[in-house]
């Protein structure tokens, strides 16, 4: 296969996701690049497989003792083998712990390897914490910085910029140390003029800081753009892609999120911190051998990362924990979900010490709401939840389709221009409504606000009547100008964020899509909850509304709609429930409005669930062509593994290795003239009786370390996978013994197990390939992807779109 950019070479650097970043630019096909047959690769000859040094091949050797370098490793685009990561890792804490009982450095040695997991998810905890509120900091300044600057200092955002200052309340907003960009280049901020050169410094700014995100994600790091959480779920699945979580993307995710936020996109932050925290979590892992070189083990810490990711990125720690189980994790032990809490809860401790938004709340949007809700209030809710399925089925497909166009036309190749247009048409469209030039946490804040006596927003313009205020409860009230003004300028916002996010998302910039779908649940949600406020205000005495609502009451909260409307088209989008609702109870404080958010949840799964199966992650997994094993999906078709493994019938026979007759020339030749990545091992050719099974890289290594360093070794010599070789005359050159790579007990089913039995242990075990035999003779092979491409025909999909791209 011809890989433009893609580098083979030393095994050495194999075991790091940093050291491959070129990787990411290349265009690989998956059908060419994964763990089983066929496994179209030009291998070139052996000449760049560089094994390490191993001194007498024909002596056993015991991986824990003296490993041979790059055995046991994984080449990138390859699935693990979750049986064989686990078992190595309970033959290393057995012999820790056997050790311990020999010397007092053996027992302190024992104490910190079972310590390193919570060192790790402190140190996890404290860089994802740091980064975020780093990345808050930066994205609100600079978002600011779009409509103008502070003459206190440059630095300080607007809010921060009027805490000094000693204007009134009500002018908040309107301090002297704050110049918008007409103040401070016209020398006044009122007329057309003035509007048209603050409209055009918006325009501008945006422009500047999308084009710098999606040139810096271009050049350095092209696995930075997108959420990345589709990526994440592939990659807690088994999957490796290299580079997708090292440092370089790492530091051009964190710069290049503030930018794409700060520009005024349609898009979130709080997917990709997900991807930061698994960066942050691969990336300490090198720290700890343990980690370091158990890709099984490795997984369970990315699993807890993502749980401090969404920790931080709503201030939500259970959420966090929660959303990693439900949402992103493949496996996921008991001892995970300690860590993932422990992680998720540093992480929110240290952003909560950072105090980005200078509220003491670790997210813009905290809301706290004080008024109970109704019982027949559930009605608006469920329409709530109805309208958030219908959105989020309606986004899939949509986005779905508009990413498939870009990945098939010539539009793919120009993600320079088409982030440049995007921004323009969003920047030029967002400026004239104060709902869509204000940030998108900003919007959602002031949607979920509970209007109170000193709030000047135009969403709290109601005909005040002060005799009936009891306390700090305002009831009911008339809406005034200022709310109608608000509720269509609402509207327009609505159409706005529900047609660019679907252009937006998938766009080679960071993109998460939580705050986007909030923001159209909000507005849609505030739109209903200030119409059901107006109509109990003037018909209290309808039947639905006089045991409840009574005039000079405060019964309606058009807060709380707005956050109800969010959690139903986040649900609708990403199929979430029990940590959606959690997420949202964590971020409002109230325990009361659990009930309508699982409602509306449920409900927008349900309405989602009955048009499309699929979550927007699942989606792009499926449109991408990763070779991701839904956990979630039943298996019901009546097929049997002879029905799915190779060879088929008119197909060649299977190759294999016999296990004490062939030589290394010989090897070498099947090696050459195959591609697959892992090879039977049978007693011989007449009786196909399966002794093990031998990973090609593995062999490929061995072979080129006994030529370098073991005497005696050359073409004619035979290989032997057993403990005791066949005697060979004297003149005979040596034999390589290389029983110590062979894996003897590969999972094997008969020719009869239906397909639902093997779907379920690839599903459970994590399994690369298995092996099919027929009266204890070795018939075929069945790999994950045999697996993957059946799924799809069964369901009526190309199996072809099995490939990564």
């Amino acid at each position: 296969m011809d890989q433009k950019g893609y580098r083979r070479g030393s095994f050495q650097s194999s075991t790091s996701d940093e050291d491959m970043l070129e990787v990411a630019g290349a265009s690989v096909d998956l059908s060419m690049a994964d763990d089983d047959p066929p496994l179209d690769r030009e291998m070139g000859g052996f000449s760049s497989y560089n094994g390490g040094g191993m001194n007498g091949t024909n002596t056993m050797m015991d991986f824990l003792e003296e490993p041979l370098p790059g055995v046991g490793t994984y080449e990138d685009f390859n699935t693990i083998d979750w049986v064989r990561e686990k078992s190595r890792d309970r033959d290393r804490h057995r012999e820790i712990t056997n050790r311990s009982k020999e010397s007092t450095w053996a027992l302190l040695h024992s104490v910190s390897d079972a310590f390193s997991g919570w060192l790790l998810m402190l140190l996890i905890g404290l860089l994802a914490g740091s980064l975020a509120g780093l990345i808050d900091i930066s994205a609100h300044w600079m978002t600011d910085l779009k409509e103008g600057v502070c003459l206190a200092g440059f630095w300080f955002n607007h809010e921060h910029c009027c805490w000094k200052s000693n204007t009134t309340f009500t002018d908040r907003d309107k301090c002297p140390e704050w110049k918008s960009w007409s103040q401070l280049i016209l020398g006044y901020g009122e007329g057309a003029f003035a509007y048209i050169l603050n409209y055009f410094m918006y325009v501008v700014w945006a422009l500047m800081f999308s084009l710098l995100a999606v040139l810096l994600v271009k050049g350095f790091a092209p696995y930075a753009c997108g959420s990345g959480i589709p990526e994440i779920k592939t990659i807690l699945s088994g999957f490796i892609i290299r580079g997708y979580l090292g440092k370089w993307t790492l530091v051009i995710k964190t710069i290049t999120l503030v930018l794409a936020v700060s520009s005024g996109l349609s898009l979130g932050k709080e997917g990709p911190l997900v991807h930061v925290a698994c960066c942050c979590g691969n990336i300490l892992c090198h720290l700890f051998t343990k980690y370091r070189k158990n890709e099984a083990k490795r997984r369970e810490v990315l699993s807890a990362a993502a749980a401090a990711g969404v920790s931080v990125a709503f201030g939500a720690p259970i959420g966090g924990v929660l959303f990693s189980l439900e949402e992103v994790s493949y496996y996921f032990p008991l001892k995970t979900l300690w860590r993932s809490f422990f992680a998720a809860l540093v992480a929110a401790f240290t952003l909560r010490s950072i105090n980005p938004f200078g509220n003491s709340r670790l997210v813009l949007f905290y809301v706290e709401f004080h008024m109970p809700w109704h019982l027949l209030e559930l009605v608006p809710f469920i329409l709530l939840g109805i309208f958030g399925g219908l959105w989020g089925a309606f986004f899939i497909r949509s986005n779905i389709a508009w990413c498939r166009r870009r990945k098939t036309t010539r539009l793919g190749k120009y993600p320079v221009l088409e982030v440049f247009v995007v921004t323009a048409i969003t920047a030029i469209l967002a400026f004239p409504n104060e709902y869509t030039r204000m940030s998108t946490s900003e919007l959602i804040s002031e949607l979920f606000n509970d209007c109170g006596i000193l709030d000047s927003s135009k969403l709290c313009e109601y005909v005040n009547d002060f005799n009936s205020t009891k306390g700090d409860d305002l009831p009911d009230r008339a809406a005034g100008p200022g709310v109608y003004t608000a509720m269509w300028q609402l509207a327009l916002a609505l159409i706005m964020k529900v047609f660019i996010t679907i252009f937006t998302f998938g766009m080679k910039v960071p993109s998460g899509l939580f705050i986007p779908s909030m923001a159209v649940g909000a507005i849609a949600g505030r739109l209903l909850g200030v119409a059901v406020e107006q109509l109990a205000f003037y018909h209290h005495d309808w039947a639905i509304f006089s045991g409840w609502c009574s005039q000079g009451a405060d019964c309606i909260t058009p807060g709380l709609y707005a956050m109800v409307g969010a959690a139903a088209c986040l649900g609708g989008v990403t199929r979430m429930t029990v940590s959606l609702v959690v997420i949202m109870f964590e971020l409002t404080g109230g325990l009361e409005y659990i009930v309508p958010l699982m409602a509306a949840a449920m409900t927008s799964k349900w309405v989602a669930d009955a048009i499309g199966r699929e979550g927007i992650y699942d989606a792009h997994i499926r449109l991408n062509g990763y070779p991701f094993l839904e956990a979630k999906e039943e298996f019901s078709h009546k097929t049997r593994a002879m029905d799915v493994m190779r060879p088929r019938k008119n197909d060649p026979p299977l190759t294999v290795i016999t296990q004490d007759s062939m030589t290394v020339e010989d090897v070498e030749t099947i090696v050459t003239k195959t591609t697959y990545s892992g090879y039977p091992v049978v007693v011989s050719r007449a009786s196909q009786r399966l002794v093990g099974f031998v990973l090609r890289r593995d062999l490929i290594i061995s072979i080129e370390n006994a030529r370098k360093k073991q005497d005696g070794i050359v073409s004619t010599s035979i290989i032997c996978f057993t403990d005791y070789c066949p005697p060979l005359p004297p003149s005979s050159p040596s034999v390589l013994k290389l029983r110590s790579i062979l894996d003897l007990s590969p999972f094997t089913v008969t020719d009869e197990t239906p397909m639902e039995i093997v779907v379920d242990i690839f599903r459970k075990l994590g399994l690369r390939q298995c092996l099919v035999t027929h009266n204890g003779k070795l018939l075929g092979i069945i790999t994950k992807k045999d697996v993957l491409k059946h799924i799809a025909q069964m369901a009526n999909q190309d199996p072809d779109s099995i490939l990564f791209n």
